[in-house]
């Protein structure tokens, strides 16, 4: 049976409890979510020792995890067998443990918890496991997220702390850690705890907690070129580049090109209002202003060619099609040609 997250969780919460669960996908955060609340909130600290077992795929194959599974809780209701990084099960998908699982699956012991923790990939779906998994226990797929998702994402997960964002912070977050859930719910943890009562979350605090420096940093860059200040822009280039380590060209590179991908589509676009630009751009209304103003300083055609600048330095860095160029040489040059005529 397929479930989201959001209902399994609800479901455990409530002590309604499955046989087994199958976690896969490439989005690590939910799988953890799950695996770590079955660990920690289905037995108690005194049942855990002889009824909570936790097994890695790459020591074990699928007998060994069932032999596990099958054996009776001691001294408790249930029992727990906790299967990390199931990916690495050596006949998940050969015949044996196929047929081994499956006939687990039509008979399992309901006194135990069996959770699978399939990390990194999808569980192929035309083997007959999947059809068997699908059939009798609650599998969750857990895909990467969307980016245009990630903002939604922040918001619903900072309102379930009992806390508040601004527009700013989020896209500063969502730009500087990208759209790994585990990595944003590290940080958004790191900063609620550093607030303490506060429950405001804004960029200030963004700034001071996840380590973006208030003055020189990409967000800050990029708006400098939206305005075409060509002095602060060069500026903040040669802070960043003057530290590649903690600045790597790539990511500046790649939030500078989706700027200007942007401002492409503001300039084919047949609307003015800004909530109609907002959804055109997949971006909040607080940022349209900003890319209307960019617009009036980069027409259709100086957009188009910084498209093509910022290609050419993407492959650059990457040694694509061009002998590799030192990134703090590259940055400066490119600055530099996004701002001017060339």
């Amino acid at each position: 049976m397929r479930s989201t997250p959001q209902e399994v969780m609800s479901q455990l919460q409530q002590q309604q409890y499955a046989p087994v669960y199958f976690l896969h996908g490439e989005e690590s955060y939910y799988i953890d979510l799950i695996t770590n609340y079955v660990s920690n909130h289905v037995l108690t600290e005194a049942e855990k020792g002889f009824n909570q077992v936790v097994v890695y795929g790459k020591d074990h194959d699928v007998g060994q995890v069932l032999t596990h599974a099958r054996r009776f809780p001691m001294g408790s209701q249930h029992q727990v067998v906790l299967v990390k990084e199931a990916q690495e099960l050596s006949d998940l998908y050969k015949d044996t443990g196929c047929k081994l699982l499956t006939a687990y699956l039509q008979s399992p012991q309901p006194a135990t918890l069996l959770v699978f923790a399939h990390k990194h990939k999808a569980l192929d779906a035309r083997t007959t496991v999947s059809k068997a998994l699908h059939e009798h226990a609650v599998v969750v797929h857990s895909p990467r997220i969307y980016e245009n998702r990630v903002p939604q994402w922040i918001r619903t997960y900072v309102q379930a702390q009992g806390m508040t964002i601004t527009e700013k912070s989020i896209f500063m977050l969502q730009e500087h850690v990208g759209s790994d859930l585990t990595r944003l719910a590290g940080e958004l943890q790191k900063i609620r705890i550093n607030l303490g009562d506060t429950i405001g979350i804004d960029d200030a605090a963004v700034q001071t907690y996840v380590g973006i420096s208030k003055t020189f940093n990409a967000f800050e860059l990029q708006k400098a070129i939206a305005r075409r200040d060509s002095t602060k822009a060069q500026q903040i280039i040669r802070h960043l580049a003057a530290n590649p380590k903690l600045n790597p060209a790539i990511p500046i590179v790649a939030l500078l090109y989706t700027f200007f991908s942007k401002l492409l589509l503001v300039h084919h676009a047949k609307v003015s209002s800004e909530e109609a630009l907002a959804k055109i751009l997949q971006t909040n209304a607080y940022f349209v202003g900003e890319y209307v103003l960019a617009a009036r300083y980069y027409p259709l055609a100086k957009t188009a060619q910084n498209i093509h600048y910022l290609h050419e330095a993407d492959l650059r860095l990457k040694g694509v099609e061009y002998p590799a160029t030192p990134e703090e040489q590259l940055l400066k040059e490119l600055v530099f040609k996004l701002m001017h005529k060339c």
